[in-house]
């Protein structure tokens, strides 16, 4: 144990002191012009040959056989605190269902993810479920599901033009250009990894590979920061598949759709001066629910246990991935993260030709769920439908970037491919249009206003479209153009905060805690002024809350806050004591923000939060202290503001 008594003294001292684009080929402004030139290059080496996927329109369930992988969601306990007291709560569910379990790791939801050694078929893993909830240490529990890429099997690779783009039936991209090509943002694809690909270089940021599995990775194991697609193939009998199959390159497809460069080779994304980040998630049969909720918290720029904080978080995430079932905690409160970081998240509706409520992530709350349509305006064929459908964008035979490679990475080409997965990068590349032309949107305007702007299904669409199809052009006209000038000069109006007391300098006016002593009077120790709000630091598993009840304008607002983290820990990679930003939106529930945690020691550093998602509510703010049973953290809170936008 640490210097516990020390910094537990120094917490009531309040002493600790703070230590101390390369950008591809521009494109003509006309839109008769705008739209680069098709290849003519068709059956040259640069176009791939279709790989054969093995996959029908409706693949077998990865999941069908059960599950050896659980995502738990302990109580916050004394007992909880340690592997050891949270191997009591699934011991005797263990026992009962006969198989040993170990704890792999802890999310960045604060979950735990534990594994059997060997699969449950779909009833033991309810019962051993059923007991882990009923030893009364556990508040949530699900399966570690395994998700797999959204693509069904490729067709001719051959190619005139990019009709999703400017096809009479296509997306009406090149207009859209006339405002913005997505300088400046950066579009997380949450996905297979990259390969090289030089109308994509160029325009690729480092990203991760979240992968735990080294048999799905196919890496050498462990997760790492590079993002490299090692390929997903599998052979006959593998995955649930009667077929082999040879590695989809799904990613590098994905991201061409995006962001491919124009640079008067192959194919051009629909913002192609945008940035790609890759956070890899699929392998060899699929990914995991637990590591792709990673990956959404960290690209949203948020912390994942053990791995490096993101430099450089996205604008906008692009998930073309899914599975069966119900949308559950894990995917949501992934998924709540990143939108309460202003970052929106398309997924995509998945192939199965049914309702998207029966799909995930497609069914979960606060996503932008795409369909496809094909070349004639219909929804296509294979695609889902219905009312979790928000929008419908191209996806039968869209072409875009891949590897040649059958297995292993080999070069580069272009192949087309048809599925939701390929639907779904065109309206997150319209995305990044808007948000460049637009920095300021909340996730939900972006949706009201794609939905607002879509146009009606040239074709037929069975079962429910959304909104319609994206309409690029109308869309970002509708956002206006730059600022219309001022005739008389307008004083800027100072932005006035809806919240008490940010400062603490009156005390716990506007605030209510527990404990009651959760403000403190030190200048040396305060971000301004001599008052703060303090958390923890007692070296023993504590729980405090700071609280205040505000209204979010209507307009929306952000929450900006200041915070220093102090601890006697001597880790590198565990968060044994986090601080959380949370809102409560009484019945809607709890909503973590932004976390923080030993691993951030140091000076005051200051956040800001979007709180746009509860515009018009009355919410109740509050910074959730965590301490475990050993070494001490205390969590300073300074400066606290929410100002309306």
């Amino acid at each position: 144990m640490s210097s516990t008594t020390s910094l537990r003294a120094r917490r009531r001292a309040g002493a600790l002191l703070c230590a101390g684009v390369l950008a591809g080929g521009t494109l003509a402004a006309s839109p008769a012009t705008s739209a680069p030139e098709p290849d003519d290059r068709a059956g040259s080496a640069a176009v791939a040959p279709a790989p054969n996927r093995g996959m029908a329109a409706s693949p077998a369930e990865p999941n069908a056989d059960g599950y050896d992988s659980f995502i738990v969601t302990y109580k916050e306990t004394a007992a909880n605190s340690t592997a050891k007291g949270r191997a009591h709560a699934w011991g005797k569910a263990a026992k009962e269902a006969g198989v040993s379990v170990k704890e792999l790791r802890e999310t960045a939801l604060g979950s735990h993810v534990i594994q059997a050694d060997r699969t449950l078929d779909k009833s033991e893993s309810a019962a051993f479920m059923a007991d882990l909830k009923a030893s009364g240490a556990v508040d949530a529990v699900e399966p570690n599901a395994i998700m797999t890429a959204n693509a069904l099997s490729p067709v001719d690779a051959l190619y005139s033009q990019q009709w999703g783009f400017t096809g009479v039936n296509g997306m009406r991209v090149p207009g859209a250009w006339d405002s913005t090509t997505g300088a400046g943002m950066i579009v997380g694809v949450i996905d297979t990894g990259q390969t090289y690909h030089s109308d994509l270089n160029a325009n690729t940021v480092p990203g991760y590979d979240f992968i735990s599995s080294s048999t799905v990775s196919r890496d050498g194991g462990g997760r790492d920061a590079n993002p490299a697609d090692e390929g997903d193939w599998f052979l006959a009998g593998e995955c649930g598949q009667p077929l082999g199959s040879d590695s989809s390159w799904h990613g590098t497809h994905v991201a061409g759709t995006i962001a491919a460069v124009a640079n008067t080779q192959g194919v051009v994304g629909v913002a192609p001066n945008a940035k790609i980040k890759h956070a890899r998630v699929l392998g060899k049969c699929g990914g995991s629910l637990a590591d792709i909720a990673d990956a959404i918290v960290w690209s949203a720029g948020g912390s994942v246990p053990g791995v490096p904080n993101n430099p450089t978080p996205v604008d906008v995430i692009n998930m073309s991935l899914g599975g069966s079932g119900t949308c559950g905690t894990t995917y949501q409160n992934a998924i709540n993260s990143a939108v309460g970081r202003g970052v929106p998240v398309v997924v995509a509706a998945g192939n199965e030709n049914r309702d998207a409520s029966l799909t995930r992530p497609a069914n979960c709350q606060n996503t932008i769920t795409v369909a496809a349509s094909d070349s004639n305006g219909n929804r296509s064929s294979f695609s889902n439908y219905g009312a979790s459908v928000d929008v419908t964008a191209p996806g039968s035979a869209i072409i875009s970037t891949i590897n040649t490679g059958t297995t292993t990475p080999a070069g580069e080409g272009y192949t087309k491919y048809n599925g939701t997965s390929m639907a779904t990068p065109h309206v997150a590349g319209t995305v990044a249009l808007m948000l460049a032309k637009n920095s300021s949107l909340t996730p939900s305007q972006v949706e009201s206003t794609l939905k607002t702007n879509a146009r009606a299904m040239p074709g037929v669409c069975s079962g429910g479209c959304g909104a319609g199809l994206v309409d690029a052009t109308r869309t970002l006209n509708a956002l206006g153009g730059g600022a219309t000038p001022t005739p008389t000069p307008t004083p800027t109006p100072t932005p006035t905060t809806v919240l008490v007391n940010g400062g603490f300098e009156s005390g716990t006016t506007g605030w209510t805690g527990a404990p009651s002593d959760f403000v403190m009077t030190d200048s040396a120790a305060a971000k301004s002024g001599s008052r703060f709000g303090v958390l923890n630091g007692y070296g023993r598993s504590n729980t405090g809350t700071i609280d205040q009840r505000v209204t979010v304008p209507a307009s929306g607002a952000s929450l900006t806050y200041s915070v220093q983290v102090g601890t006697d820990e001597t880790t590198s990679y565990s968060r044994y004591d986090t601080l959380s930003v949370q809102v409560v939106d009484g019945y809607y529930g709890t909503y973590t923000l932004k976390s923080h945690s030993n691993l951030d020691r140091g000076p005051y550093t200051t956040h800001a939060v979007d709180l746009s998602r509860f515009a018009g509510k009355t919410v109740t703010l509050r910074f959730k202290g965590t301490e475990n049973y050993s070494a001490a953290t205390v969590f300073r809170i300074d400066d606290v503001s929410v100002t309306a936008r």
